[in-house]
């Protein structure tokens, strides 16, 4: 059964950067995005807004012993290996990209107090760019601050690819943020952005996807308990 992961890495400046240019392949590797780190909420110009040695790899496997060799075997597999990363079932979609069409829009369905993993890729459209950070940083701290997220983070490969990444404590929170049913002045920081995308896109390609977590592995600025599992 396939599985997806996505990996927390810090690399020397050459075999990140390498990797970015030049995403590495392995048998049993159906898809790889490798993505430079960015601090969610960020200034536009700043150091954090990309974070070259601070790598998010977001990867679909044909089945984990694919996934086990290439962290074992590959070099730059054992540099993943040396940081974070959770492996994940994928439950389902909302949009589309060319290179993930072939995942179903549903594959199960989520426990509402359950954890869930989110997933959002993007290829931008270059000259949406500025408008794009007009709406998205706002809900990038919305989603950062949130109580309920125990890890939220974005990444990007220029010139268009961005990926963002959060843990949500239940289905029902994250479900409750996207359709701004929160308390507060920041709660509909989501709903308004996704109705501004409606209105004239911000993309290419986009797709928004929700995981099961099955398993966390290693650690991340000092902590290896970001899924909060239940019994």
């Amino acid at each position: 059964m396939s599985i997806h992961s996505f990996h927390l890495a810090r690399m020397p400046l050459r075999d990140a950067a390498g990797a970015l240019l030049r995403p590495p392949s392995a048998p049993g590797l159906r898809h790889l995005e490798v993505l430079a780190g960015m601090r969610l909420g960020a200034p536009v110009v700043s150091p954090d807004r990309m974070q070259i040695r601070r790598l998010a790899v977001f990867a679909e496997w044909a089945d984990e012993a694919s996934l086990e060799a290439f962290l074992a075997e590959h070099r730059f597999g054992r540099g993943l290996g040396a940081g974070w990363h959770v492996r994940l079932a994928f439950q389902r979609r909302w949009g589309e990209v060319g290179a993930l069409a072939h995942l179903p829009v549903e594959a199960e369905r989520s426990v509402p107090d359950a954890p869930v993993v989110a997933v959002t890729l993007a290829r931008m459209r270059l000259p949406e760019l500025p408008r794009f950070l007009h709406w998205g940083r706002p809900v990038e701290r919305q989603v950062r601050d949130h109580p309920e997220t125990t890890l939220a983070l974005a990444a990007m490969r220029p010139p268009r690819t961005i990926v963002t990444f959060s843990v949500w404590k239940s289905a029902r929170a994250m479900t409750g943020m996207v359709f701004g049913r929160d308390e507060g002045d920041a709660a509909r920081r989501h709903s308004k952005a996704m109705a501004e995308r409606e209105r004239r896109d911000f993309h290419r390609e986009f797709t928004t996807m929700r995981f099961r977590p099955l398993s966390e592995h290693g650690t991340w600025e000092g902590r290896s308990d970001f899924i909060p599992w239940t019994e």
